[in-house]
């Protein structure tokens, strides 16, 4: 009996309409990328376990998918037996990969270096809507400069490439060393990692079950209350941050965090961004490694988890021996955006169109001919097939329209002889015949 062929769960095939889509993504974002001097890397599927784990923090190191050892089949029972057994994982995000590759080419690139990188990643997640387990993220960081103005350009180029996909967001902002600051405040300094990652999922789980893990972590009831008015602070970024100031007056760290997210702020005031702004303090992003101010991106159209996100992180590359060298980037997450624009239906019309013209053809003579054609089309730049087979007409342009492509050029014996193409238009269903010169013509117009 033959095997039912089967994909693990979080995973997809894409077919060439959804391909096109998905590469339609990712050259605007790589457009936008390139616009901005960054500079394109790839990096292995697999790293070292001992490069990712504790890079994420607890819950993320959970969700590393492991690699069991060629060879070995015992089933790994404990933490201490996956490590003996497995030296590789599959990456789960592209970041700490990246800082793994500056410390190791650090005498090939010129700092401030500024990279993008385009590629899978993978996360031992529960599959869901909008969720993978395998997915594509794009990634955009400079490593190298403490600059605030990197923060800005970042802010520019996610404008940039949602503007140009067609999609409207808002753009949340937030500084790690706001929130050291309130937890500086409210007297849980040792305990800034917790809080991060407990309010990183108040729009989630509700503002009860972030009190609910708070309070599981240790942090007392009184400590919570503090919290409270701070997460719900309300008004403009402007009425925010003033508020900031008198709330954080006595935390040094929380007063550079405001002072940064101002900078930011003002810079993009004077810009004009198609994008909604706005700081929103309850964003804390999981990841341990980001120390300045974060990013999220949310659709204004559709109901689904952040489509980009990123931040300011100052030592990463120091865990692999290179101390002292801050980064800041972003990240595109590919399948998201995908979702929403196959919601809003915002893809151009052209995205799924590959040739532009398809010859058809009655015989092997009136074949060869169409090949010649088509040699001299594509090396106009214009994609062009020949049907493969000789087939009855209907069958032909039926495939043509399936695919939708918008010509077909018709090769008979009257033609063959006159050295001409009858060019049909698909869509309104008019013809005329042509010579190889004028189709040419017509097709680059």
């Amino acid at each position: 009996m033959a095997q039912k062929p089967s994909i693990p769960k979080g995973t997809r095939d894409f077919i060439p309409a959804e391909m096109s889509k998905r590469k339609y993504i990712f050259d605007t974002i790589q457009s936008i990328f390139t616009l901005y001097g960054y500079l394109p890397i790839e990096t292995p599927a697999m790293e070292t376990m001992q490069t990712l784990m504790g890079k994420y923090g607890e819950e993320g190191d959970k969700l590393i998918f492991k690699i069991l050892n060629s060879g070995e089949f015992t089933q790994a029972s404990s933490t201490a037996l996956a490590h003996k057994i497995c030296e590789k994982a599959l990456r789960y995000d592209l970041t700490v990969p990246f800082a793994r590759f500056v410390v190791m080419h650090q005498n090939e690139i010129q700092f401030p270096f500024k990279r993008y990188q385009i590629q899978p990643v993978w996360r031992a997640d529960r599959p869901q809507k909008g969720r993978y387990r395998e997915f594509y993220q794009c990634d955009a960081d400079i490593v190298g400069s403490n600059s605030l103005v990197n923060e800005v350009e970042l802010v520019q180029m996610v404008d940039a490439v949602f503007s140009k996909l067609g999609i409207r967001v808002c753009i949340k902002i937030n500084n790690r060393k706001i929130l050291a600051g309130i937890a500086e405040v409210i007297g849980e300094s040792d305990k800034i990692i917790d809080i991060t990652v407990a309010i990183d999922k108040l729009e989630k789980v509700g503002i009860e079950n972030v009190n609910k893990e708070l309070s599981d972590k240790g942090i007392a009831d009184s400590t919570i209350a503090k919290l409270q008015p701070i997460l719900e602070l309300h008004g403009t970024t402007e009425q925010k941050l003033q508020q900031l100031q008198t709330i954080l007056q006595s935390s040094e760290v929380g007063k550079q965090g405001i002072a940064e997210i101002e900078y930011i702020c003002t810079n993009i005031s004077h810009m004009s961004l198609s994008a909604e702004f706005e700081l929103d303090l309850t964003l804390a992003r999981g990841l341990n490694y980001y120390t300045g101010a974060i990013f999220e991106v949310k659709s204004k159209d559709v109901q689904i988890g952040s489509i980009c996100g990123g931040g300011r992180y100052d030592n990463l590359t120091g865990i692999f021996g290179l101390p002292g060298v801050s980064g800041v980037g972003i990240s595109f997450g590919a399948d998201r955006i995908y979702d929403v624009l196959q919601q809003l239906n915002a893809y151009p019309a052209q995205v799924n169109q590959t040739a532009k013209i398809l010859f058809v053809c009655f015989g092997e003579p009136e074949q060869q001919q169409a090949l010649l054609y088509a040699q001299s089309i594509r090396s106009k730049g214009i994609a062009c097939e020949v049907y493969p087979d000789v087939a009855k007409m209907k069958k032909q342009m039926q495939y043509a329209n399936d695919r939708g492509i918008p010509y077909v050029g018709i090769i008979g014996e009257t033609e063959l002889e006159s050295h001409t193409i009858m060019l049909k238009n698909m869509i309104t269903g008019t013809q005329e015949a042509v010579n190889i010169e004028q189709c040419i013509a017509f097709l680059q117009k």
